[in-house]
This record gives C-alpha cells, structure tokens and sequence, in this order.
C-alpha cells in the first residue's frame, strides 16, 4: 500500500488547459472520492495518477518514488473503468488471475488469490462463466475482482458504478466500501455522483473547471461549503441560490410582489459579517432541508406558489415560485404534507442555517 501525493501537478492540450495546480496527498489506506462536473477534469487526475496521462508540470509521488517519468505498467496501480475492459473469451476466473499470470506468479499462489477474491465479492459460482453470461453488477464485481487480486499499491476506480441500474449502484457501493475496509488498499475515486462521494470517501475533493475547489470530510464540505460552486453541487434537492441585497439588518429578496420586496430577517452575527464585507448585494444559498412550512398568518415569512409536489414516501418534495416571478426555490416537507399547484402558501427559512456569497467571486461570506 503506499500513500499518493500530488505537488502543483498541472495538464495542458495545446492551449487548453485540463487540470491547473492539482495539490493533495492522500495517506496509505485512504479511501478519496474526486468529484465534480462533467469535464471538471477529475478523470484527467485520475489518469495522470494512473500514468495514462503524461503531466505537463508538477511532482507526483506514489509511496516516496516521483513517477512522473515512470510508465503506466510499473507504478503498481489497478485501475477500473466504466466499462468494465473484461477479456469476453476468458472465464471469470481467468479474467481474475490475468494480473497475476502476467506477473509470473505461481499456479497455487494465483489459484488461492483468485478463491479469496472471489469469495470477498460473491461470485465465486461464476467462476466458470464467461463475461457475455453475467449481468452488468456482476461484470462489474469480475473488473473489480481482477484489479484487487493484483494487491496494487493503489487502486483507480473511474466512475465503475454508472452503468448500473439505481437498486444494483446501491447494493454495490455499500459492498464497495465494505471490501476497502477489509483490504485497505488505497483508493481514488472518481464519480459525479454527489451520493457516491458522500458516502465512499474518507475525503472528497471537489473540482470545478480543472481547479481544486474544496478537500475535507464528506459532511464538512458539505456542512462547510468554500463557496457557492461547492454549495450548489452537492445536495440533493439542490441548494436554492436567490439574489439578495442587504438592508435594514435584512436580505431582501430582488424580485417584487405586488411592489413590495419580501424580505428575510437575519441573525445579528450574520448581519455583522456582512456589514464587515463592505458588500450589498449577495446570492443567498438556502437547501431545501432548512425551509419551513409555515401558517399563513406568521408575522415572517416568504409567500409562494406552489408549481410541483413529488411525493417521495416518507417526505414531500415541493417547487414552488414567488408571485409574479420565475423565481422557484426547491424544499422539502413531511408526507402528511396537503397541498396542490397553485395554492398559496409561506415558508419560513431557518435564518442560521443559511449561506452568503459573494455575488461575483462566489466566495462564502458568512461561515457556520
């Protein structure tokens, strides 16, 4: 097992540049989830990482060797990708132990790795099968089998679980986090699954546009956001974003209803964050988690329209748009919930769990 570092590691094609300053370094065993966007550039890391991918300046280190010179066959990574890659005329067990005849190990030794592996992914009565007679799930539990019996130094999954179907991604990604707990080898992981990179990683490394974003522990980030990108991108139902500006100790929302703005009163140590930023106007980040039903006659509030209900089984799903706008906020009630399109109705935001951002860097104004 080794650790993986990455010291300013930037990727140009041409004048188009991929990847810019990539820098972190993940400790041996770790389990890291890159995520962001399409064409944000984490596969990019991931193949550079790999050595499929030359780098155009910057260190990467895997364990204390620098590989930036050295090719993809001798870094000792296994690397998964999205479509499996299986030899369609080997059997499972065969496709388990290519690694590991290529490398010259003995029968025993290759015939006890294959047995163990696939004992650790269920699938040791498809052993004698080929890949054309397995299901999608189980070919991906075949590449991973195979990437595993190597025992790497590092391992490179590239988003493995898309091709799946809803119930089979879950079944598998549990069983995925379960097998690195077991092995321990060190994993990067790369997805646009905000749910996969919640609930996989050790650390998630948010990207945007080929840049870091932000890198912590899953529910820090997102606890925590470093900015409006962060904020936006992961959670589900998305973070609400509305234009706001600053008045009076309150944001006011700028769209009007009937001539007048609604406005959100706001905690003091809020107010007086913002009053130290010498900004105004702001773009308020509010998840559909902190946004409250409330009778018609509360003294504050925020009046909508109600444009859609998804009923998700234990809770409620509700769109909705301020009068006379196409303003729409997205959040979230309990089942009991009685509602229809086009009722009236107010909500309350919860005023502490809400985020500033600067309107044109998106950086965070206010921190929780």
């Amino acid at each position: 097992m080794a650790r993986v570092s990455l010291q300013g590691v930037t990727r140009k094609f041409g004048n188009v540049t991929a990847i810019e300053d990539i820098t972190f370094e993940i400790e041996d065993r770790a389990f890291w989830v890159l995520v962001g966007p399409s064409g944000c550039g984490k596969s990019t890391v991931l193949r550079a990482i790999a050595g499929l991918e030359s780098i155009t300046s910057g260190r990467l280190y895997i364990g204390d060797r620098l590989v930036n010179d050295i090719p993809a066959r001798q870094r000792d990574v296994a690397m998964v990708f999205q479509n499996y890659a299986l030899y369609p005329h080997l059997s499972v067990a065969e496709n388990l132990a290519f690694g590991l005849k290529m490398r010259n190990e003995n029968s025993t030794k290759i015939e006890n790795r294959v047995g163990e592996v696939a004992r650790s992914l269920n699938i040791e009565h498809l052993l004698k099968r080929k890949p054309k007679q397995l299901s999608g799930g189980q070919q991906q539990r075949v590449a991973l089998g195979r990437a595993i019996a190597r025992q790497p130094q590092v391992f490179l999954l590239d988003e493995p679980l898309s091709n799946l179907d809803a119930q089979l991604r879950d079944d598998t990604r549990a069983e995925l986090k379960r097998l690195h707990d077991r092995v321990g080898i060190t994993t990067v992981y790369v997805t646009h699954d905000q749910v996969e990179a919640m609930t996989l990683g050790d650390r998630v490394v948010v990207l945007e546009n080929g840049k870091i974003q932000q890198i912590g522990k899953p529910q820090e980030v997102y606890a925590h956001p470093a900015n409006r990108m962060v904020a936006s991108f992961l959670g589900n139902p998305p973070m609400n974003i509305l234009s706001v500006t600053y008045q009076d100790d309150s944001l006011a929302i700028d769209v009007t209803d009937n001539g007048k703005r609604q406005k959100i009163p706001v905690p003091l140590a809020m107010s007086s964050r913002i009053q130290a930023s010498g900004l105004r106007k702001f773009d308020l980040g509010v998840r559909p988690e902190h946004i409250t039903v409330v009778p018609s006659d509360t003294a504050s509030g925020i009046m909508l329209v109600v444009d859609l209900i998804e009923p998700l089984g234990r809770e409620t799903l509700v769109k909705a748009s301020l009068p006379d706008s196409n303003l729409s906020l997205g959040f979230i009630t309990d089942a009991a919930w009685q509602g229809k399109p086009g009722e009236l109705l107010k909500v309350r935001f919860d005023a502490e769990k809400l985020f500033i951002f600067d309107s044109n860097s998106g950086e965070v104004v206010n921190g929780h």
